[in-house]
């Protein structure tokens, strides 16, 4: 079939944005266990009937359905995108039955900033959810290994996964001193001094050396807010954008992972280069630094990448989880195919989002 750009051949950012919402909403969102006023995303589509039943409804990855729902209303308010998110929110607390909490501080973290973002539009639960999931991360640290959190309650990996959005939630809810030490734990133990990329984590003893995008879309968002909220200056950010373009690019576009969680991965390393390129101050003349350009740059690029290799539908496009390679379309629930997973979709709706925020920002500048 024909990908959405052979219909529309220079639609902009904004728009694709929208494509792509519409897209997820139409074929996930659903009613939790067909209540009223209850709606979750299905984890894969076309939908077992267990996905439908949302036996498997992964918490963090309804967290980036919110924060994808909040660059929505960013782009383009409505009162129907309040009400949902609103509507979203409830259904977490529902569907995880024991209260906003689980064993996983990643998860904690990714919910945490979801819905500090949704209470800015006016959705959401009560502020004390947020202050509850943040002082989770406050309690969390501890000085073995010289700080960081743990992945999970009781367990000693420590890893950039739950420690980035860790930092950049207690730095939005303004404990900036603990930020400020997670991110500093970060570039201290687990950058690599050859690539300037983040590794995963560490076990007492041990780093684990593997390089995943999230892990330095999250440090990118840490560093960013420090810089905005202290006088922290903006090296670290400059160098790790630079290390993610030689480092995890493929002819100018972010290289992604596979289906399930790493769906999400590249997404979210997209969703915090628009940050770097939102957040600049500039040089002097109204000129963006090197590091806002390049992050500029690739996101324009992967966004063109994901466009044009995205399945078109009757629902919209349909991404893959290579942005640059043709994306395939399931036919059935037996498909085991990443296309199906609602992160990959997550992630490519996510993509044109940070494109369209630059998008607007150079429309201000």
């Amino acid at each position: 079939m024909a990908s959405p750009a052979a219909a529309d051949p220079a639609p902009t950012a904004t728009a694709r944005a929208a494509d792509a919402e519409r897209a997820v909403l139409d074929r996930s969102v659903r009613r939790l266990w067909g209540l009223p006023g209850t709606a979750l995303g299905v984890i894969a589509w076309p939908p077992t009937v267990g996905d439908r039943l949302f036996l498997g409804w992964n918490y963090w990855w309804q967290a980036h359905l919110i924060d994808c729902l909040v660059d929505g209303h960013l782009r383009d308010p409505q009162l129907w995108r309040v009400r949902l998110l609103g509507t979203v929110a409830r259904s977490v607390r529902l569907r995880n039955v024991l209260g906003w909490t689980n064993r996983y501080y990643d998860d904690m973290a990714w919910l945490g900033l979801a819905l500090h973002r949704a209470a800015a539009t006016g959705a959401g639960p009560r502020t004390g959810v947020i202050d509850r999931l943040t002082q989770e991360m406050l309690d969390a640290w501890s000085d073995e290994e010289g700080g960081g959190i743990p992945w999970r309650r009781r367990d000693e990996f420590k890893n950039t996964p739950a420690n980035g959005p860790a930092a950049i939630l207690l730095a939005r809810r303004g404990h900036l001193p603990r930020a400020a030490a997670i991110a500093d734990w970060l570039d201290d133990r687990l950058r690599d001094p050859e690539s300037g990329l983040i590794w995963d984590g560490l076990r007492p003893g041990q780093v684990e050396k593997v390089v995943y995008t999230y892990c330095q879309g999250v440090v990118l968002g840490a560093e960013v807010e420090l810089t905005v909220r202290t006088d922290r200056d903006r090296s670290r950010v400059d160098r790790l954008v630079d290390a993610v373009n030689r480092g995890l690019t493929r002819g100018g576009v972010l290289v992604g992972h596979d289906g399930g969680d790493s769906g999400l991965f590249t997404g979210i390393l997209a969703r915090y280069l628009a940050l770097v390129v939102t957040s600049d101050p500039g040089l002097p003349g109204g000129r963006p630094s090197p590091a806002t350009a390049t992050a500029a740059r690739l996101l324009r690029t992967s966004a063109e990448a994901a466009w044009a290799n995205a399945v078109d539908t009757t629902d919209g496009p349909l991404f893959g989880p290579q942005w640059d390679q043709p994306a395939r379309r399931p036919v059935s629930s037996r498909d085991r195919i990443a296309e199906r997973d609602l992160s990959v979709q997550l992630s490519g709706w996510m993509l044109l989002e940070a494109a369209a925020a630059v998008e607007r920002a150079a429309g201000r500048a």
